[in-house]
Formats: C-alpha cells, sequence, structure tokens
C-alpha cells in the first residue's frame, strides 16, 4: 500500500510539473553576464535585445519567477518618482521595465531591475498581457 501510495504522489508532482512548464509559455530568459534578454514563445525565439541589470553596488536576483503583475505608466517610490514604463514586476519591487537611458543598454546600470529600450518594453509588455501574467516567467542567469 506505501508503495502504491508513493508511486501515485510522485506521478501527480511529475504531472503537476510538467503542467506547470507547460503553462509558462512565454519566457524572458535574462544574462546578467552577456547583458541580454532572449524571449521564447511556447519555445520558438522571438525576440533577443540588449538590457541593463544591477550595476556595482546593486544586484539583480537571479533564479526564476512568474510575472506578479503589471503596470503601463509605473514610478518608482523608492529612486525619487523615477519612471518605469512597461514594468512587469516579477519580486517584489524588481521588474522587467522600459529605460530612457538607451546608450546604457549592453551593460549593468540599473538599481537592480532589468532595463529594456522602451520599444522592446512595449512588445513584452503587450506580450505578457496577452499571454497572462501567471503564463509568463522570468529567468535571471548569471
Amino acid at each position: 500500500m506505501r508503495i502504491f501510495f508513493a508511486t501515485a504522489v510522485a506521478f501527480l508532482l511529475v504531472l503537476f510539473q510538467t503542467q506547470t512548464a507547460l503553462s509558462a509559455n512565454l519566457t524572458a530568459r535574462i544574462s546578467l553576464s552577456s547583458q541580454t534578454m532572449v524571449v521564447t514563445q511556447n519555445g520558438a525565439v522571438k525576440y533577443r535585445w540588449p538590457v541593463s541589470t544591477g550595476r556595482k553596488g546593486y544586484g539583480t536576483p537571479t533564479g526564476a519567477w512568474s510575472a506578479k503583475w503589471a503596470s503601463r505608466n509605473h514610478r518608482s517610490r523608492k529612486y525619487n518618482n523615477a519612471p518605469m514604463p512597461y514594468a512587469i514586476f516579477f519580486k517584489g519591487g524588481y521588474a522587467v521595465h522600459a529605460t530612457y537611458e538607451t546608450k546604457r543598454l549592453g551593460r549593468p546600470a540599473s538599481h537592480g531591475c532589468v532595463r529594456l529600450h522602451p520599444d522592446n518594453a512595449a512588445t513584452f509588455f503587450q506580450l505578457a498581457n496577452r499571454n497572462g501574467l501567471s503564463n509568463t516567467r522570468i529567468v535571471i542567469t548569471r
């Protein structure tokens, strides 16, 4: 009986994990070392963009998260009301959002968020909202 129960639990866990992986059909993979973001939809690469992540003293967290909430015209409460348009929040105050400092894209320059060109941020914002935030994954690696 124990073996049957353990097998059933293992099967359900695998099924749940597979379902969770399949439901995240939009994925943004950010590489801190190359300062790039690759957006895939249903496993196919759709976009590859330069980003700016946390500069010295302001780390960008590594890991994987579902998008939590979106704000079209967000302003930072922490950093002097700084504009964060097209923000997709994934961990506390961390977000993928647009920047107007486009000359700094491709190298660390932020307070920890992932910054994109405004056109690219608008595209990602639209994709994330269209696919559903719960179906959108943010994966950040070194």
